[in-house]
């Protein structure tokens, strides 16, 4: 995707820093990991901080809404839906926005497993499925924030489709 628009150094940082969102949801599935490899949590302490501290953290608890809500809407409706913004930016917040979508679908769907099998699952299945969610997070987060320092699109299949979908209408 390229549309010739030119992207300056303070539209790439913008760009990056709503890729922090699905990457700080993701640590809690990072963390058998974290302790099989207790090295490997250094990298992503300002994450566990960011989810702990700021998206977990319930604003109105009677509704069960927490701050990763109401940033998630901030995004959507400050940024996203915001003309006045660039492209660029608009793109990788609402790419952003969905990679959080998926990670709420895939909770569901694990809850939902669950409850299906009256118990949980076997540990292994459940510690893969953990692994594999949290290292394509952060391969996928690591893809996007990377070709966002460069100035360019990322090409993630159907996100950045339907990413570039919503910040034209």
């Amino acid at each position: 995707m390229n549309w010739q628009q030119a992207v300056t150094p303070l539209d790439r940082f913008y760009s990056c820093l709503p890729y922090l969102l699905p990457m700080s949801a993701s640590v809690i599935y990072g963390a058998v990991l974290f302790q099989q490899f207790p090295l490997l949590i250094f990298p992503f302490i300002p994450f566990v901080w960011m989810y702990s501290n700021i998206l977990s953290f319930p604003l109105i608890p009677v509704l069960g809404l927490t701050g990763e809500f109401f940033l998630f809407m901030g995004l959507y409706f400050l940024v996203v839906r915001d003309a006045r913004i660039s492209r660029f930016i608009r793109f990788n917040t609402m790419q952003a926005l969905l990679m959080q979508i998926v990670l709420f679908i895939v909770q569901i769907l694990f809850q939902f497993i669950e409850q299906l099998s009256n118990e949980s699952l076997p540990s292994i299945i459940s510690t893969t499925f953990a692994n594999t969610i949290f290292i394509g997070m952060v391969l996928l987060t690591g893809y996007a924030v990377y070709q966002s320092i460069r100035g360019e699109y990322s090409d993630i299949p159907t996100l950045s489709q339907a990413a570039s979908f919503q910040c034209e209408l």
